[in-house]
């Protein structure tokens, strides 16, 4: 893959990294019906955010670890990543390849970020990304912020005795009342269509 990101120095950093993977995501999806590409989605009441988020039939985070970046946060990362995307690709500099593939779990996707002869970032893909099976629905309903997860426990008929109720206690019920994939479906139908104007390109018109 390459982008149009024009950059002298040969070591990359996070933002050409991320306006080059960017463009490179909105190309690919082009043709999605629905797709918000969102920038530092927090997770977990925003403890921790991916770099990128792109949403459309599923959720798939893409963090990135440019060669001036260290890896020193990625194993708490993961872990908060792991409960939550259907798909994750962590996006690395070169010099990050070795060390980062032995840390993340082989489900997930990975790429090199570098600056060609032209200097412009291209990615190459190690491996792809593959599906998680290991999500939690308490961590994914965390997505949420309170009066949306209220709101879809009170469309599901199943808000009795929570409204003022903490919103960890909100969070735990729309996770036992709901099946993964309805959650999933109720938390993409949000990051897509409720939040306005928010840290995120949408798909052109």
């Amino acid at each position: 893959m390459k982008t149009r990101i024009f950059h002298k120095a040969s070591a990359t950093n996070d933002p050409i990294i991320r306006s080059a993977l960017t463009g490179v995501l909105r190309k690919q999806h082009a043709r999605d019906k629905e797709l918000r590409i969102i920038e530092e989605l927090g997770i977990r009441h925003g403890s921790v955010r991916i770099d990128i988020a792109v949403v459309n039939g599923m959720m798939h985070g893409y963090e990135i670890k440019s060669d001036r970046d260290t890896l020193e946060r990625l194993p708490e990362q993961m872990t908060e990543f792991n409960a939550v995307f259907d798909r994750v690709t962590l996006v690395v500099g070169k010099q990050h390849l070795y060390r980062a593939i032995h840390i993340v779990p082989e489900w997930w996707g990975v790429k090199i970020a570098k600056i060609n002869s032209s200097n412009r970032v291209i990615f190459q893909t190690i491996r792809e990304a593959e599906e998680n099976r290991k999500q939690e629905s308490v961590s994914i309903a965390r997505l949420l912020w309170r009066g949306e997860a209220l709101r879809i426990l009170e469309e599901h008929d199943r808000a009795e005795g929570v409204r003022s109720k903490p919103r960890e206690f909100i969070y735990t019920r729309i996770a036992d009342e709901l099946d993964m994939e309805t959650l999933k479906g109720e938390v993409r139908d949000v990051l897509l269509n409720s939040r306005g104007d928010w840290r995120s390109v949408l798909q052109p018109a």
